[in-house]
């Protein structure tokens, strides 16, 4: 078994907890920083504000929907949100990392997913994560914007 590693990073111009609140709000906030053509659905199936979070989740990349449930961790409260896929394929990590005096913060999602060995997933991998990044690229700047008011999020 191998694992396929995305990262993407960006500096956001809002207070670290402000951030950390939108990806920890699984009922309205969190929903709204999701690109729509790639996350279909979220329905929050237990909890729904950080840890003991779950999740259900419908995912549609490279022209094959998935359903995936995730339970939510936060190994560092404020800091750290984990989303892991009850079935044990993905791990997604938010990290909230705050910059200069406080006002703004890096935001980093991470994801290490288990793929099978062989010849086909060892092309489909760079093609994947590529993939993946961009989605999270679009999932960062939706974010920033909600994050620093200039957008709503949608109720």
């Amino acid at each position: 078994m191998s694992y396929i590693h995305v990262s993407a990073s960006r500096q956001i111009n809002a207070p670290p907890d402000r951030v950390y609140a939108i990806l920890a709000d699984y009922h309205q906030a969190h929903p709204g920083i999701l690109p729509k053509q790639f996350f279909r659905r979220l329905e929050v199936e237990e909890g729904g504000v950080g840890a003991g979070t779950r999740t259900k989740l419908e995912v549609h990349l490279m022209g094959t929907t998935r359903t995936m449930h995730h339970v939510v961790t936060e190994p560092a409260p404020g800091r750290v949100l984990v989303e892991t896929d009850v079935d044990g394929s993905s791990i997604t990590t938010f990290t909230v990392d705050p910059v200069g005096n406080g006002l703004q913060c890096t935001v980093t999602i991470d994801t290490a997913i288990k793929t099978q060995d062989g010849f086909l997933t060892l092309l489909a991998r760079p093609l994947a994560a590529l993939l993946l990044r961009r989605v999270y690229l679009q999932e960062l700047a939706l974010l920033a914007g909600y994050a620093s008011g200039v957008y709503k999020i949608k109720r």
